[in-house]
């Protein structure tokens, strides 16, 4: 702002314009570009705006399918709340200074849970999998791979490679004709495994528990509490008004629920010294 213009606000006895307080939504292997998701996300930060009694135009939300640009973005300044999926939030929350809030669910129903999948009868452990890939869209944080949803079945031999993959057809191919890769699938890709004509060549190994689908935060304390709370009122009543509901099915949701804080102990990142611990 000018000097000339903050001087006419002063003697006016104005307040300056409040820049747009940013909501960031991250899910890394989600279908769809940052940009082709704009349009529907202008419309729904606008019926979410109206909800809370915000003023127009200050609120913007915006979509990143990758970890990095999303985490980019949170990091930055502008951004005041992020709706992020459980492996982003493992990895990031602590660092990102997130405090989640609400759990988001999807129109397909509550939680999220990840299943891997291989060639059947080549797997009989985790120790079975010594040299293996195993890949997946939550890939993209090793330690809620080996930690949190494969942490129950055992423990992953080290030179078990994890890798990132948005999209897991291919994956389950080279998986399906024998090859050293499993492939980590969540809920609705696991319910889509059925239609694939080689399904018959796979088995599921490992069903992991059942996670928050997505978990809306705070980010870093940059949102007045008032505000804080205003946006979380909206968006667990935006399912009870017809626009609202096609507002949230736009972004493939039924709604918000208040999150049960214990659903986050599995999600909390252990420190390096105690991940790198071991028998």
């Amino acid at each position: 702002m000018g000097l000339a213009s903050a001087l006419a606000i002063a003697l006016l006895g104005l307040s300056p314009p409040e820049a747009p307080r940013l909501l960031v939504i991250c899910s890394p292997g989600s279908p769809g570009s940052t940009a082709e998701a704009q349009p529907t996300l202008d419309a729904f930060a606008s019926v979410l705006e109206k909800s809370a009694g915000w003023p127009a135009s200050s609120l913007g939300v915006v979509y990143y399918g990758a970890a990095e640009p999303g985490r980019e973005r949170i990091a930055g300044g502008e951004a005041a709340t992020a709706l992020v999926s459980p492996p982003f939030y493992y990895e990031f929350a602590a660092a990102l200074s997130l405090q989640a809030r609400l759990e988001a669910i999807p129109l397909s129903g509550a939680g999220e849970v990840y299943s891997l999948v291989a060639r059947k009868g080549l797997v009989t452990s985790a120790a079975s999998l010594s040299g293996w890939e195993i890949t997946g869209s939550a890939g993209f944080s090793e330690g809620f791979v080996r930690e949190v949803v494969l942490g129950e079945w055992g423990r992953l031999p080290s030179d078990a490679r994890i890798t990132y993959s948005a999209l897991p057809l291919s994956a389950l191919r080279r998986s399906a004709t024998g090859n050293h890769v499993a492939v980590l699938l969540n809920r609705e890709q696991t319910d889509a495994l059925g239609t694939l004509p080689f399904a018959g060549e796979l088995e599921i190994l490992h069903r992991s528990g059942t996670f928050p689908a997505g978990l809306f935060c705070l980010a870093s304390n940059r949102l007045p509490a008032a505000r804080a709370e205003s946006l979380a009122r909206a968006l667990r009543d935006l399912n009870q008004t017809d626009t609202g509901r096609e507002a949230l099915k736009s972004i493939r949701l039924s709604g918000f629920s208040v999150l049960d804080k214990s659903r986050l102990k599995s999600l909390t990142r252990s420190s390096p010294a105690k991940e790198k611990s071991g028998p």
